[in-house]
């Protein structure tokens, strides 16, 4: 049924295969990146994470985004949910995983801002695929 739904005349995007993390404190608070300038969307607001490297599995892209990203080392998570989403710029396949033990404090290792966030959401803009998110983790 899925076939059905997409466009034929569509051309075929390659899709850009991402591991997220969904940093969760035990109080319930999740952890929100900006985008830096010279990358697309940037100023808005999403959850950490980069693009799968060949032969890479999304938790090791993970481990490693998070502490190329944020100076974190991830001691435990698990994926969470899977969403593919349309940019302009990119189609990419989203590995949201959530991350509930690591070790480090959280710092832009990238210049990028980063904020502990209550839901709703306080900041914005917030990336397209990230509204979802927030959506399931208030469902919880």
């Amino acid at each position: 049924m899925s076939d059905q739904m997409k466009d034929p005349a569509a051309p075929a995007r390659p899709v850009t295969e991402v591991a997220v993390g969904v940093l969760v404190q035990p109080d319930g608070r999740y952890l929100l990146a900006q985008r830096p300038e010279g990358k697309p969307y940037a100023g808005y607001w999403e959850f950490p994470g980069g693009k799968l490297e060949k032969g890479e599995s999304v938790e090791a892209a993970l481990a490693r985004e998070l502490h190329e990203e944020l100076g974190i080392d991830v001691k435990s998570c698990h994926l969470w949910h899977t969403l593919e989403h349309d940019y302009p710029h990119a189609y990419v396949r989203l590995y949201f995983c959530k991350v509930t033990e690591w070790s480090g404090e959280p710092h832009g290792r990238e210049g990028q801002a980063f904020v502990w966030q209550s839901l709703p959401a306080s900041v914005e803009p917030l990336l397209p695929a990230t509204i979802p998110v927030l959506e399931w983790l208030a469902a919880e």
